[in-house]
C-alpha cells in the first residue's frame, strides 16, 4: 500500500471518527430532540410557516407597514412557543460547537477550513 493511499486511509478514519464523536456529543442529540419535537409541533410549525410566508410576502410586495406589524407579532408568539425556543438555543449550541470545531481545524491545517466559496451549485 502506497503511502498517499495509507494518509488517505488515516484520514477516512479521523474522519469517520470525528462524524461519530460528534453524533455521540449531547449537543448533537439535543439538536436532534429539538428537531424532531419541532417538527411533531403542529402550532410552532405552523408559526414558522407563516412567519416565513410573511417574509416572502414582504419580499415580493415590498416594504408594507401592516406585514411588519404582523411578522412582529408572529416573531413574538415564536419567541414565547417553548419548542421554538428549545430548537433555537439547540441550533445555536450545535452552530457553535461546529465553529469551535472549524476554528481547531484551521488552526491545525493553516489556513480556512470551512471557508465559503460563495455561490450555490447552479
Amino acid at each position: 500500500m502506497s503511502e498517499v493511499h495509507s494518509g488517505e486511509q488515516d484520514i477516512d478514519d479521523k474522519l469517520r471518527t470525528f462524524v461519530q464523536t460528534l453524533r455521540e456529543s449531547e449537543t448533537y442529540r439535543e439538536f436532534v430532540e429539538a428537531s424532531n419535537a419541532l417538527e411533531n409541533d403542529a402550532e410552532a410549525s405552523a408559526l414558522l410557516r407563516e412567519f416565513d410566508e410573511k417574509q416572502q410576502q414582504l419580499q415580493r410586495d415590498g416594504f408594507d407597514q401592516s406585514i411588519m406589524g404582523e411578522l412582529q407579532d408572529l416573531k413574538s408568539e415564536m419567541a414565547d412557543n417553548d419548542t421554538i425556543r428549545r430548537h433555537q438555543v439547540a441550533q445555536d449550541a450545535l452552530v457553535e460547537l461546529l465553529q469551535e470545531t472549524n476554528d481547531v481545524i484551521s488552526e491545525e491545517i493553516g489556513h480556512e477550513f470551512a471557508q465559503s466559496t460563495g455561490g450555490g451549485c447552479c
